[in-house]
C-alpha cells in the first residue's frame, strides 16, 4: 500500500506549498514555541559573555527566556523577527511551552514563569496571537490569520507530590501534560531510565485528575508501560504529541506499534519527530525518513489518527531544538551536576552531526507538506495530517 502510494505524487510542489499555506496547520511540540523562537543581538552577546566565563547552557537558558520575552515586549525589531518566522512556517497553532527537565524543587517556579512568559508574548502581539484554551480557539485563530498557541509541560515534575497544583496550572492556561520526561519522576518511568516501569499510585491519580480537568495526557517520552498504563487509567484519548515509530529507525524516544495501534483505536493521536536521531540511524537523514515513519504509522494507526509534532525548532547545535547558538564547548549542565533531561548525547543519537536535509529552522515547516504530498497522500489526506486529527481529540477532551 506504502509503496503503491508513493510512485503517484498528489500534488506538484506548488499545489503542495500553496495548500499548506491556507490549511489548518498544528506543530504538537514546538518546544519552546515562545521563548526559543528569537536570537537576537542582544541574547547572542549574553551568550558570549556567559561562555567566556565557563558557565553552561542551562545557566544561561533562563537568562535567554526572560530577554526573549523582554525583547519581543519592547522591540519593534524582535516583534517582527519573530512574527515572521511564524509566518514562513505557515503554522497556525504549536504545542510548547514548558520542558520540565530539572531539578525537582526549581520545576515549579520556572513553569510558572515560562507560562508567565508566554502570556507577556501573546499580550504584546494580541492582533496576531492567541492563547488556546479551548477547541475554538484554535478555529478562531484559523479563521483570523492568527496563530496560537497551547501551553503544555514535557513532564509532572512542577506539580510535585501536590495534586492541587494541577487546577492551578490548569487555570493559567495548561491544556496538555506529559507524563514523564526521559527519566523517573514520582509518575512513572521515561524512556531512557535504567529500568522501566509503570505509573506509580500516584501518577494513576494524575491521570485521572487530567481527565477531570480536560487536560491531554500525552505519553511521548514516557517509557512504554506508562503508556500502556495510561491507557488503561485514562477515560479520554491519549496523545503521543511528538515521538516516532521504532519499526522503522530503532530509538529509545520512538514507539512500538503496538502501542501505538492502541493509542489510536481509543480515539488518539500520534505525532511524528523530524529530529534526525531519533527517525534514522544515519547522521544525514533526510525528508525521506519522516515520510518513511507517517507512511508506517499511517498503515499502523489509520489517517485519523496520526500527525506532526515536528521537535524541532531550529540547528542540531541546541539540544532542545531552539533558535539559540551555544558555541560547541559550552556544556549543558554545570560541572558536576546530574543531567536531568535524560539524554545520553551520542547514544541517543543528538550530537551535531546528526542533520536532516530540507529542515533546518520552524521556517522549512512547509516542506514536510511538499515531502508528504509527494508521497502521494492526498488533499483531504495532508489536512488531517496537518492539523485536522490534532484538532479532533483537542476538540474532545479539552472541549
Amino acid at each position: 500500500m506504502v509503496a503503491e502510494r508513493r510512485r503517484r505524487p498528489s500534488l506538484t510542489p506548488e499545489e503542495a506549498r500553496a495548500l499548506h499555506y491556507e490549511a489548518l496547520v498544528i506543530d504538537t511540540q514546538q518546544p519552546p514555541i515562545t521563548t526559543g523562537m528569537l536570537f537576537t543581538e542582544r541574547m547572542r552577546r549574553v551568550v558570549e559573555e556567559y561562555a567566556r566565563q565557563g558557565r553552561s547552557r542551562a545557566e544561561v537558558a533562563p537568562v535567554l527566556e526572560a530577554m526573549a520575552a523582554r525583547e519581543i515586549q519592547t522591540s519593534p525589531e524582535a516583534r517582527q523577527a519573530y512574527l515572521a518566522m511564524w509566518e514562513r512556517s505557515g503554522v497556525t497553532v504549536a504545542c510548547g511551552t514548558y520542558s520540565g527537565a530539572g531539578r525537582l524543587g526549581e520545576a515549579f517556579e520556572r513553569a510558572v514563569r515560562r507560562i508567565a512568559q508566554a502570556q507577556a508574548i501573546v499580550d504584546a502581539l494580541r492582533d496576531k496571537l492567541v492563547l488556546v484554551r479551548r477547541a475554538a480557539d484554535i478555529e478562531r485563530a484559523h479563521a483570523e490569520g492568527k496563530h496560537g498557541i497551547v501551553i503544555d509541560f514535557q513532564d509532572t515534575i512542577a506539580f510535585g507530590d501536590d495534586l492541587e497544583r494541577i487546577e492551578c496550572f490548569y487555570h493559567l492556561g495548561l491544556r496538555m501534560v506529559q507524563l514523564t520526561y526521559n527519566l523517573q519522576n514520582l509518575v512513572g518511568d521515561g524512556c531512557t531510565e535504567r529500568y522501566q516501569g509503570g505509573l506509580t499510585y500516584f501518577g494513576r491519580e494524575v491521570v485521572r485528575r487530567l481527565n477531570e480537568l480536560g487536560i491531554l495526557v500525552d505519553i511521548s517520552h514516557c517509557s512504554e508501560q506508562v503508556g500502556w498504563d495510561a491507557l488503561e487509567v485514562s477515560t479520554a484519548p491519549v496523545v503521543v504529541s511528538h515521538s516516532a515509530s521504532k519499526a522503522v529507525a530503532r530509538h529509545d524516544r520512538g514507539k512500538s506499534d503496538e502501542l501505538a495501534r492502541a493509542v489510536a483505536e481509543r480515539g488518539g493521536y500520534f505525532g511524528v519527530v523530524v529530529v534526525p536521531g531519533f527517525i534514522s540511524e544515519r547522521p544525514e537523514a533526510t525528508l525521506e525518513d519522516f515520510v518513511r515513519h507517517v507512511e508506517h504509522l499511517v498503515d499502523v494507526c489509520g489517517i485519523d489518527h496520526v500527525g506532526i509534532g515536528t521537535d524541532k525548532m531550529g540547528p542540531p547545535s541546541s539540544r532542545t531544538g531552539s533558535l539559540i547558538e551555544y558555541p560547541p564547548a559550552m556544556p549543558v549542565n554545570p560541572p558536576g551536576a546530574f543531567d536531568w533531561a535524560g539524554f545520553r548525547l551520542e547514544e541517543h543519537r543528538l550530537t551535531p552531526d546528526y542533520r536532516i536535509a530540507g529542515y533546518e529552522t520552524f521556517a522549512d515547516w512547509p516542506n514536510l507538506t511538499v515531502a508528504l504530498a509527494q508521497a502521494g497522500f492526498t488533499e483531504e489526506e495532508l489536512r488531517k495530517l496537518l492539523g485536522l486529527n490534532f484538532l479532533r481529540v483537542f476538540r474532545e477532551v479539552v472541549g
